[in-house]
């Protein structure tokens, strides 16, 4: 198992590192390059992941414990949907199309706000509602969710459960063998 953590640091991290590498692809702007080409799927394949952690466990633990926690999840879960749609169109683009950088600055804002949401409203209210215990478990599962999860957008896939913790596992395998077949996300 991974070194414990809690939810909120698990999920911290994970943002973190999209915003690393969203500011790199800012710096790269304009450009039609292979480093712009994998770094995009790399940011996909890791928002696909953590997204698909969140709706397995994190969410319904919010609907459980926190106020209001029916209406956070389900915005948040909107949220989700509005940046899978989001990465499906950019995944059908490659940076010397016209529309990419556009999509691209568009999934950056979704993401962006999202975050915002996430770490200033619903972090705190979880941190309130749960106990320390229950939150280095959920971390433990979100962490465990994200190795078996899919790395593509599948926006009619079930983000609620049980549906989507029956499907994910499965999607993900075929996602990853996709990837491993194309080389996806890898140099």
């Amino acid at each position: 198992m991974d070194e414990q953590h809690d939810v909120i640091a698990v999920l911290e991290t994970d943002h973190r590192e999209v915003e690393q590498m969203f500011t790199e692809l800012e710096q790269l702007a304009g450009e039609n390059s292979k480093r712009v080409e994998l770094l995009t799927e790399k940011v996909v394949i890791e928002l696909v992941r953590h997204s698909v952690a969140e709706e397995e466990y994190l969410y319904p633990v919010v609907r459980q414990y926190v106020p209001d926690g029916d209406a956070i999840a389900d915005e948040e879960i909107a949220e989700h949907a509005e940046a899978e749609q989001t990465m499906k169109q950019l995944e059908e683009l490659e940076p010397a199309d016209t529309m990419f950088w556009t999509a691209l600055n568009q999934l950056m804002g979704q993401i962006r706000h999202h975050v915002r949401e996430e770490e200033n409203d619903l972090f705190p209210r979880l941190w309130q509602a749960c106990s320390p215990e229950q939150l280095v478990e959920l971390g433990e599962k979100v962490q465990q969710a994200k190795k078996t999860a899919p790395t593509r957008p599948h926006p009619a896939a079930p983000d609620t459960p049980p549906g989507n913790k029956l499907l994910a596992p499965g999607t993900g395998l075929v996602d990853r063998l996709r990837d491993a077949l194309t080389g996806r996300g890898r140099p």
